[in-house]
């Protein structure tokens, strides 16, 4: 635990600590990036849209190596990480974070079968052209099939579909009971909201459309291949939607709280116009969410195309991507900022090494990206120019 010091007004002896600190932070922030890639994917192995494709399979990695690290933020918090196992076997139904182990461990299923149909066809032709450990590791994979039949394809397709249809409210669901959790807390202010869910899934989506418009950028510059102009433009398109809803949504949960003026209104008002501010109102609401849609929309009203679309959607991305993050912090960090009874304010010092510290959040956000490194290596996702997998 660290101990905080008031930043103003008067807060009694037992709120001088914040409990949930930057690893918590953290912990929406993957889960947002998980079910917002897997909205990507579903755009495509769902609803049949085809300028997706060249991102479908790629979405879904990236899907998996989030979800593979969305329990560590949550496991380093504990106390005692080891006994972490007993929320499964002794489950308290009426806990929405008891039952985090049960939705996650579901979506993971899903999400791992999806992926195994996905690239099943592929894995068996890598096995037959593999010697050695790694026609042992594909065959494996591939549980010891080398079916490549018409019928065998189409029964992929199908269990595929039926996977992704369940996969969109696990993915979704998975991310909304978060925002559940915080919004029916009423003893923080801050966090009281029927909006909250809503916020959460929506501003999810908006992350993972932006993680993947910069992922596939950057993959094509390494690749050293052109990239579909088509995916892009899909996938600014959806972000540009998806991110003014977001920001409409937000915006009324504000108004709302201020309108209602319920009990230590004061106090929110107090901190939303001082050390709230800036972090609130410039940099995530301003930088990170209005400047993106300004830009997106001025491309998309001139047919911007070429580098300068390149450029700007990736720009875009990048600051959707500081925004939501930003939206974590001053939702989890700045809902304890402010004293339970209303009376003061707190600062939360981070400190920088540390189990629950900056370099320890920063090594969890970069572990999934080194997974998904090895897993495009392993499996590679990308679709060739003639438009084959």
């Amino acid at each position: 635990m660290t101990e905080v010091a008031p930043f103003t007004g008067y807060v009694y002896p037992n709120e001088t600590i914040i409990p949930w600190g930057v690893l918590i932070v953290l912990y929406p922030y993957l889960t947002g990036l998980v079910a917002g890639a897997f909205t990507v994917s579903s755009f495509y192995h769902v609803f049949g849209m085809q300028q997706f494709k060249p991102v479908a399979r790629f979405a879904l990695l990236t899907s998996l190596s989030m979800m593979l690290f969305v329990p560590t933020p949550l496991l380093l918090h504990l106390g005692h990480a080891e006994r972490s196992y007993y929320s499964m076997i002794t489950p308290h139904l009426t806990s929405a974070f008891a039952m985090f182990g049960f939705f996650a461990a579901f979506y993971t299923v899903i999400l791992l079968l999806e992926v195994w149909f996905v690239f099943r066809a592929d894995n068996v032709k890598r096995s037959l052209r593999s010697t050695g450990l790694a026609r042992i590791f594909y065959r494996a994979v591939t549980l010891w099939s080398d079916d490549l039949s018409p019928r065998a394809r189409a029964i992929d397709a199908k269990w595929l579909l039926i996977l992704a249809i369940v996969g969109i409210p696990s993915a979704h669901g998975l991310h909304g009971y978060i925002g559940f959790v915080y919004g029916s807390l009423k003893a923080r202010q801050w966090w009281e909201s029927d909006l909250m869910p809503i916020i959460f899934l929506f501003s999810a989506i908006v992350s993972g459309i932006a993680l993947l418009m910069v992922l596939y950028v950057l993959s094509c510059k390494l690749r050293r291949v052109l990239l579909d102009h088509a995916c892009l433009k899909g996938l600014t398109y959806a972000l540009w939607g998806f991110l003014m809803f977001t920001i409409m949504l937000e915006g009324l949960e504000f108004a709302n709280l201020v309108y209602k003026g319920k009990e230590g209104i004061d106090m929110i008002m107090v901190y939303v116009q001082g050390p709230l501010f800036w972090r609130y109102f410039v940099l995530q609401f301003g930088l990170g969410a209005l400047l993106p849609v300004m830009l997106m929309s001025i491309m998309i009203a001139l047919n911007t195309r070429g580098r300068v679309f390149v450029f700007g959607s990736t720009i875009s991305a990048l600051l959707v991507l500081m925004s939501v993050l930003l939206m974590r912090w001053n939702v989890v960090i700045g809902g304890q900022e402010i004293s339970k009874t209303g009376k003061g304010l707190l600062t939360y010092p981070m400190s920088f090494f540390g189990q629950e510290s900056f370099m320890s959040a920063l090594i969890l956000l970069i572990a999934p990206f080194i997974l998904l490194w090895v897993l495009t290596r392993l499996f590679p996702p990308w679709v060739d120019r003639s438009g084959g997998m």
